[in-house]
């Protein structure tokens, strides 16, 4: 899954985490988790969660054994289930309509 086209203009690293997130958007990840996604550093997550969680497009779930980001669920919505887009969405995209 990713996130919706209208979070993707966002830093590389923010998107990368989005995307992560968006595959597991019911149960959440830990930053762990999100590390082994996303492939960049613990350094370049953090600050990607920084910003996000700013932007209220992530929220962070601390049960007490284990804490757990989750996306907003307006990031993540039915477009986000192909990974790429359709023919006509290509279309689209490249027409002036």
């Amino acid at each position: 899954m990713r996130a919706k086209p209208e979070y993707r203009d966002r830093d590389e690293t923010e998107v990368a985490v989005l995307d992560a997130l968006a595959d597991r958007h019911n149960e959440g990840m830990t930053v762990f988790e999100i590390r082994s996604q996303a492939d960049v550093n613990i350094d370049q997550i953090e600050g990607a969660l920084a910003a996000l969680k700013e932007d209220d497009l992530i929220e962070v779930d601390d049960d007490g054994e284990r804490t757990v980001i989750l996306p907003d669920e307006d990031v993540v919505g039915p477009d986000a289930t192909d990974d790429e887009p359709s023919l006509f969405e290509q279309l689209r995209r490249r027409l002036p309509f």
